[in-house]
């Protein structure tokens, strides 16, 4: 997914209709009318984690309709004009860049998974088998940039200016005080990569390509570390609606042990689950949104 998120990220702002949507409906329509369904934007309805998710909400007498899209530049400005009651198919970071980007203030009302972020090799079994000096691909768009130099800084293998954030770059790394360089390629690239290099930060979507396993991570970013915050997945609401109680009842409703189940099955096992609410979030949110911001 975070693949596709930065590829697309620098057309959000130029989003405004719905016209290229697929979904369960008409993404159209007029939303959030008490009596009506909660409409809810997604990537990839057909996962079974949404069909447990909307058997338990109709459980509890809540109707909710899945408005599936295949474009993440859409399901932000739909939530904002109204076309949703709530989203869920982002992290933080995006989230952040796309309300510094539109000035919008759509708000985190809950968490869902950390999907982690691996370090991968074919020559080297472990860390520190990996020679001083060697030369490691990250993926080169902004938002998986930054998170490879954050899970390399964690794995020991370099230093960043100011500690890294999540808008740091190759340029950030303090090469006198790091042990291996860094060489950015497109992410689709860095499973191939693992022939010429010591190691690779690979994304889940090409792991397999590599014929690896999310198992072979020689390192990967924990989900409660700061450096992974960024990269939290959530609920999200427009901001007059965070404190809504039948949205808030949904979120508690995804964090039970039946649907965590079924997600954790559709992401193969990769998916470490986060549980942070709203307030936690939305802290977290606020110091990305300045680090996006200062950075222009």
């Amino acid at each position: 997914m975070l693949r596709t998120l930065a590829r697309t990220l620098a057309a959000v702002s130029a989003v405004a209709l719905l016209a290229a949507c697929s979904g369960t409906s008409d993404a159209g329509s007029d939303a959030g009318d008490a009596q009506e369904a909660i409409r809810i934007g997604v990537v990839g309805a057909s996962e079974d984690h949404w069909t447990v998710f909307t058997e338990a909400a109709a459980a509890e007498g809540i109707e909710v309709e899945l408005v599936n899209f295949t474009d993440y530049t859409q399901p932000n400005p739909a939530l904002s004009q109204g076309q949703l009651d709530l989203n869920q198919f982002q992290h933080l970071q995006y989230l952040a860049q796309y309300n510094v980007g539109t000035d919008d203030d759509l708000t985190p009302i809950g968490a869902t998974a950390v999907y982690p972020l691996g370090l991968y090799s074919k020559k080297h079994t472990s860390i520190e088998d990996i020679p001083e000096g060697s030369e490691v691909a990250i993926p080169n768009d902004p938002t998986n940039q930054a998170r490879a130099l954050l899970v390399l800084q964690d794995a020991g293998l370099v230093k960043l200016k100011n500690g890294g954030s999540s808008v740091s770059i190759p340029a950030d790394v303090i090469a006198d005080e790091s042990t291996v360089t860094v060489t950015p390629v497109d992410a689709a690239q860095t499973a191939v990569a693992l022939n010429s290099v010591a190691a690779s930060i690979i994304n889940n979507d090409f792991v397999a390509d590599a014929g690896l396993s999310p198992a072979d991570a020689l390192y990967q970013d924990k989900a409660d570390s700061p450096g992974a915050r960024p990269y939290i997945n959530i609920w999200v609401a427009r901001a007059e609606d965070k404190d809504n109680a039948t949205y808030l009842k949904l979120v508690e409703l995804y964090q039970g042990a039946e649907v965590q189940e079924a997600l954790l099955a559709a992401s193969g096992g990769t998916a470490v689950i986060a549980s942070q609410g709203g307030s936690e979030l939305q802290g977290y949110l606020t110091d990305i949104q300045k680090a996006v911001a200062a950075q222009g």
